[in-house]
């Protein structure tokens, strides 16, 4: 009987060091379902176990077939319900990226992309569970250059793997023309390379040739990559700084205290195994690719297609992607129930 109560102990406090925030009963997610008609709740509403949880990529919404609803299959304050349940899972800065990058399928039609292709309206939210009955469901917001994946359990909530893209990610013409897009994640990585002496470069620069696509692609499941680049012992305190900040950057679409508690975690068990890896050029505007690995998570950053001038990044957990890590601590739980 101690025996289980210590295990039982452990596992509570991996649960509250998963990458989460506190869900309540008071979520937009009640809000939103019980908008929704019988037909539209046919289309959003899925089992748990239905294996389109685990399906996802950035492709176009006419170029990738999506369970859930689309926005474009909701009235006008079902889709501000929509938006306010995708509010309440990311900061207020991610939600800006999220719908900077959403604001940029008008922009590709306006430079004359294909209007049945590029349009904001063709993002998708799935749900699978039941958030009104189960402790355990999960919820994704995707489409073009974007997808978000959300595991609840109780008051705990994984999102990985989370991609955000940017076509373009500078705006050439118009009247949105210069705009950029996810230009933290690049002028951060930019800032850390160059910041590196001769002998630091030669360890991080692992290729001259850049990625010309992130390696783990749509990846259901993901494990390390091979170990390149510098490790983060091999930098200067201004440099660890750097480069701290820039895995802050990649977190900032969480909410901001979760992200800098998970920032605090990650430098505590896995600073000395964190590697800063560069493909490609060192400037702007030339095809250019990084990632930054440590010994749980990934990040791939890749700017090389469009003239360098098309964003894909992504966020993995090795152990947590579509909440694996959660929804185990989660039977173990209710195993000791």
């Amino acid at each position: 009987m101690k025996k289980n109560r210590k295990l039982l102990g452990i596992v509570l406090m991996l649960v509250l060091v998963i990458t989460a925030f506190t869900y309540t009963a008071k979520s937009p997610v009640k809000a939103f379902l019980t908008s929704l008609d019988e037909e539209q709740l046919e289309k959003v509403q899925k089992p748990f176990e239905n294996g389109s949880r685990q399906l996802w990529h950035f492709l176009p919404g006419q170029m990738w077939p999506r369970a859930g609803i689309m926005l474009k299959d909701l009235n006008k304050t079902q889709k501000e319900l929509a938006f306010d349940m995708l509010r309440d899972h990311v900061s207020e800065s991610g939600f800006k990226k999220i719908m900077g990058i959403v604001n940029l399928e008008n922009i590709l039609r306006e430079l004359g992309g294909d209007k049945k292709v590029r349009d904001p309206e063709k993002y998708f939210i799935a749900i699978y569970g039941d958030p009104l009955e189960d402790k355990l469901w999960a919820w994704s917001f995707e489409g073009h250059h974007l997808s978000f994946n959300f595991t609840i359990s109780g008051k705990v909530v994984s999102m990985t793997p989370r991609f955000m893209g940017a076509n373009p990610a500078v705006v050439p013409s118009g009247k949105y023309e210069g705009m950029r897009t996810l230009a933290e994640e690049d002028d951060m990585g930019i800032e850390l390379i160059n910041s590196l002496d001769s002998s630091q470069r030669e360890i991080a620069i692992f290729s001259t040739e850049p990625y010309y696509e992130i390696v783990t692609s749509n990846a259901t499941e993901v494990g390390p990559l091979t170990k390149v680049g510098i490790k983060m012992s091999e930098l200067s305190k201004k440099q660890q700084k750097l480069l701290n900040d820039l895995i802050m950057e990649h977190l900032s679409a969480m909410p901001k205290d979760l992200a800098a508690k998970r920032l605090e975690k990650i430098k505590m068990e896995e600073s000395k195994e964190i590697r800063f890896g560069w493909a490609g050029a060192t400037t702007l505007g030339q095809g250019h690719y990084y990632r930054i690995q440590g010994k749980s998570f990934l990040i791939e950053f890749d700017n090389a297609v469009n003239g360098a001038n098309h964003i894909h990044t992504v966020w993995r957990d090795f152990d947590g992607d579509f909440g694996r890590d959660l929804i185990r601590e989660h039977y173990m739980q209710s195993s000791y129930m």
